[in-house]
């Protein structure tokens, strides 16, 4: 099993719309792709609500089963239109990929 962790940090006025706004709608975006990418065996998506400055705004937890379904998952062009709005709207972003 691949376990695929990603957290990012969202900037504030991309396309006219706030930061919460934005993290709600990438939220959406990634639930989303449940259904569509059969590769993806659980997907969990969290919006953060601890005030630190080292704390992150959006984090997702999704697992796979091998390597080869995460480059799947990653290549998918449902995947790739989220990564194009990740793309506009991320100010940070830290990803881990481990195998369990």
């Amino acid at each position: 099993m691949i376990k695929h962790v990603v957290m990012w940090t969202i900037k504030e006025g991309i396309d006219g719309k706030t930061k919460e706004q934005n993290i709600l709608r990438l939220k959406v975006m990634l639930d989303d792709l449940v259904g569509k990418i059969p590769e993806i065996k659980e997907l969990e998506v969290g919006v953060n609500y601890n005030a630190s400055p080292a704390a992150y705004d959006l984090v997702l937890y999704s697992v796979f089963k091998d390597k080869e379904e995460l480059a799947i998952y990653q290549d998918h062009p449902d995947h790739v239109k989220v990564k194009e709005f990740v793309a506009k709207v991320a100010d940070k972003r830290a990803v881990v990929d481990y195998e369990v």
